[in-house]
């Protein structure tokens, strides 16, 4: 299954305004961005388990103290993650993905945590299980990250979307790491977003079961159907946010929205979820343009 034309009409229409409004405003885009790396450290860290919270993760990227002891290991994950973000950036409009690039990006993010995996993907006798799945042998993963790179590179009838989460998808199936892969794999699809001229998306904590479900749908039928929808309501729920703040509209929670247009909170909050209304999330919150 692919994204529906609909879907393609929209991210369109959203892609070329924002597009017209970026133009002179590329250091406001650069702020929302950094404002925004607390909340991709701390999500895509929650979903691997991660015991920090949003606010605990702030601190620790701001060089803060927190008010409660934990791991020096969560500590370098939230600053490792952070450093990872900003990096491909810039990187990602410098070259296209390659495996010497992922291998880059995975030693940014163990170094320090664990030096003897970091870098590398698995070798021979390191083999690993998510659930009931058992990741391909050890031998078979340069050859397979060539092979999606190889397809990701050259399908051009394929939509874009269709072809990133298709990636992300055999990428986490083949697990080529020992440690890692959930958060290389994130780091991924916003490389391959921002090289396209896209924004940056956060796939969120509290999503998790519909994005993990997407994994399970696919490794039963090969149907990408829900990583799709997942990534294509995160790219524009954050083209809304950064069309909002280039047009320099004033941003006001959407439960006040709601009470401003007298309308019902839950009903707001569904669309929001929908993506039919241009809300985003800061910190959480649903939040809207007043105008």
């Amino acid at each position: 299954m692919s994204t529906s034309s609909p879907i393609k009409d929209r991210i369109k229409e959203l892609k070329f305004t924002y597009d017209k409004l970026k133009v002179g405003k590329e250091a406001l885009l650069r702020l929302v961005q950094e404002a925004e790396i607390p909340e991709m450290v701390y999500n895509s860290n929650a979903i691997e388990n991660s015991t920090l919270t949003l606010r605990e993760t702030e601190k620790i990227l701001l060089e803060m103290d927190l008010s409660r002891d934990v791991s020096l290991r969560e500590v370098f994950e939230a600053k490792n993650l952070a450093r990872v973000i900003d990096y491909i950036s810039t990187k990602s409009q410098e070259e296209e993905l390659s495996p010497k690039q992922i291998l880059q990006l995975h030693q940014m993010l163990l170094g320090i945590i664990d030096d003897s995996i970091a870098g590398r993907f698995r070798k021979e006798g390191e083999y690993v299980r998510v659930g009931t799945h058992v990741a391909p042998a050890p031998e078979h993963i340069e050859l397979a990250i060539e092979n999606y790179i190889a397809e990701y590179t050259s399908e051009h009838n394929i939509y874009f979307l269709d072809k990133i989460a298709k990636f992300h998808l055999d990428f986490e199936m083949l697990h080529p790491f020992n440690d890692g892969n959930g958060r290389i794999g994130r780091v991924i699809i916003n490389y391959q977003l921002q090289r396209l001229g896209f924004p940056c998306i956060i796939i969120r904590d509290k999503e998790k079961q519909e994005y993990y479900k997407g994994f399970q749908v696919y490794s039963d039928d090969k149907n990408a159907k829900i990583m799709e929808r997942v990534i294509y309501l995160a790219l524009l729920e954050s083209l809304h946010k950064r069309i909002t703040y280039l047009k320099g509209a004033t941003i006001i929670t959407l439960t006040d929205y709601a009470r401003s247009v007298g309308k019902l909170t839950p009903t707001l909050l569904n669309a929001a979820k929908r993506q039919t209304i241009p809300a985003f999330r800061e910190k959480g919150i649903w939040k809207i343009g007043k105008e």
